[in-house]
């Protein structure tokens, strides 16, 4: 019997008096590789917490160029693990320390690249964060790298394992319940951006704007959905409520609040996403339409009770009998782990990867079309015209990612 499916009983108040011999069913995994997390914010912070959660890989050192960072990171991880932790005093430190087997990039946007670069050196595997890159020159380059690279680089699109999301495509894809796919509509409705150490996603320069930053999640959703290369790009959208009057030493943010953008694939898909981000709750919401039937996946979360999260997928069907409505969620632990569990199952698939498994993670190509859509909408937003994405390819010298 695997002990795998238990581990999460280990927890709970009741079994905190047993030892470790007297541990068997509750037992957790012996992590068998060391990874390093580069950038110690929110983000990296939930990737320590999933890691050790996971039990596949042990957090074995952390590195961030601001000191502050480290600490907290530090002090929220020995709340839950009794390992210690190398702190590194450099980046090339942190990523060729012979120890570590792979590294977590999570730093902020505008540092991708440059880190990215910097880490490759070690020829170690490695989780970029996403957006992979904030412009469209470094995406490229990075998937250019990435094809010489000796090991492997996933990028941090995970919300393709969100449950919701993960039953839409088994309905799409596997089963085929709804026939051939016509239309896909995505939204996501959200409060603003939290703070930053040096408010960096509030200013598009650092965070690649509004929808790259945060948007190629739904982006990438679509172009696995679609299975198809995007063609044509029409958006609308700007700044309309959020931060207006907020300056960071002496600059205004430039951010979208709000966009609506519209994709036409090459088979004829037709898709479109709408962004709110002046609203008191998170929801996101994809629905799909085929030939046969339709598909709504619907996440709503509650910004003032984190334990108010709801996850339905409704099916309808032309038979009324294969019609149903189904709530999706993953253990209680790896729910409330990150991103309704999605961070927990991107590590499982990297650690996989880690392992030699063949896995279908985001790939360093995917993230590229998922930034390709987003900066040709923005582009859209700015010119108040269609963006023709052949013509876009060939102006940013990317004509061979169409062949």
């Amino acid at each position: 019997m695997s002990t795998s499916r238990l581990r999460f009983y280990e927890r709970s108040p009741g079994h905190q008096h047993l030892s470790d011999s007297d541990r068997y069913l509750l037992k957790g995994p012996v992590p068998s590789k060391r990874v390093v997390i580069i950038g110690t914010g929110t983000v990296g912070q939930e990737h320590m917490y999933v890691a050790s959660l996971l039990g596949r890989m042990r957090v074995h050192g952390i590195y961030d160029t601001e000191p502050k960072s480290m600490d907290a990171a530090e002090r929220h991880f020995q709340s839950y693990s009794e390992q210690s932790l190398v702190r590194y005093s450099g980046l090339k430190e942190a990523c060729n320390d012979p120890e570590a087997d792979a590294l977590i990039i999570c730093t902020p946007n505008y540092t991708h690249f440059e880190v990215l670069q910097v880490a490759m050196q070690s020829g170690k595997p490695i989780l970029l964060e996403k957006p992979m890159a904030t412009i469209l020159s470094d995406a490229a380059a990075i998937v250019a790298a990435s094809e010489a690279y000796g090991s492997f680089i996933q990028v941090g699109l995970q919300y393709r394992y969100k449950p919701q999301y993960v039953e839409a495509f088994h309905e799409a894809k596997t089963r085929l319940s709804l026939g051939g796919i016509k239309t896909i509509s995505m939204s996501e409705y959200r409060p603003p951006f939290l703070d930053k150490v040096k408010q960096w996603n509030k200013f598009n320069k650092k965070s690649g704007g509004t929808l790259i930053e945060k948007c190629c999640h739904y982006f990438d959703l679509m172009n696995m959905m679609a299975e198809s290369t995007p063609v044509r790009v029409y958006a609308s959208g700007g700044q309309s409520v959020n931060f207006l009057d907020f300056k960071h030493e002496g600059l205004p943010s430039d951010i979208d609040d709000h966009a609506f953008v519209i994709i036409d694939y090459e088979n004829g898909i037709k898709a479109n996403f709408s962004l709110n981000m002046f609203c008191h709750d998170f929801t996101e919401e994809m629905v799909i339409v085929g030939d046969k039937g339709s598909l709504k996946a619907t996440e709503k979360v509650s910004a003032h009770d984190e334990k108010s999260c709801e996850s339905i997928v409704a099916i309808e069907l032309g038979d009324p009998y294969g019609s149903r409505r189904i709530e999706v969620a993953y253990a209680p632990d790896i729910r409330k782990s990150g991103h309704q569990g999605a961070t927990f199952f991107e590590h499982v698939a990297f650690s996989d990867q880690l392992n030699g498994k063949r896995v279908q993670s985001a790939t360093p190509l995917q993230g590229l079309w998922s930034v390709i859509v987003a900066s040709a909408a923005q582009t859209s937003i700015m010119t108040r015209r269609a963006v023709d994405i052949p013509s876009f390819m060939s102006d940013n010298n990317l004509s061979q990612y169409l062949e």
